[in-house]
């Protein structure tokens, strides 16, 4: 079933959907070998080759959900272009790709979710 590139890229645990129509427009994202920069292109994960920045996106086995009790000086992210220790290097030998629900400052400690359910993602924060 075709839908929109940024609800496929959102649900396969990529990103989120704010993220994908990012990584759309600045043109990251092919779909069989083209690339896309127009938000609400559709594609079907299951007969379309979807790449974001040339890796084959496929659709997760299951859904993930963790929580984590995050602790002080980490940065709620995947990757953090000034180098600060984040979520994700606390998350070593996880071989699912997961991001967070939700931000926790980089002092605060607490509960953060973190998954590959990109629906289960937006209606958390909605």
């Amino acid at each position: 079933m075709q839908e929109r590139l940024q609800k496929i890229l959102s649900g396969a645990g990529i990103t989120s959907r704010r993220k994908a129509e990012q990584l759309i427009v600045e043109g990251r994202v092919s779909v069989n070998g083209e690339i896309v920069v127009e938000l609400g292109t559709k594609a079907d994960l299951d007969t379309d080759h979807i790449k974001v920045d040339g890796k084959l996106i496929k659709k997760p086995k299951g859904f993930l959900y963790l929580a984590l009790n995050k602790p002080a000086g980490y940065v709620t992210t995947m990757y953090d272009p000034e180098g600060r220790p984040t979520v994700n290097q606390l998350m070593k030998g996880l071989k699912e790709r997961v991001y967070p629900v939700g931000r926790l400052d980089y002092a605060s400690e607490g509960l953060l979710l973190l998954t590959n359910d990109g629906e289960f993602a937006n209606r958390v924060m909605s």
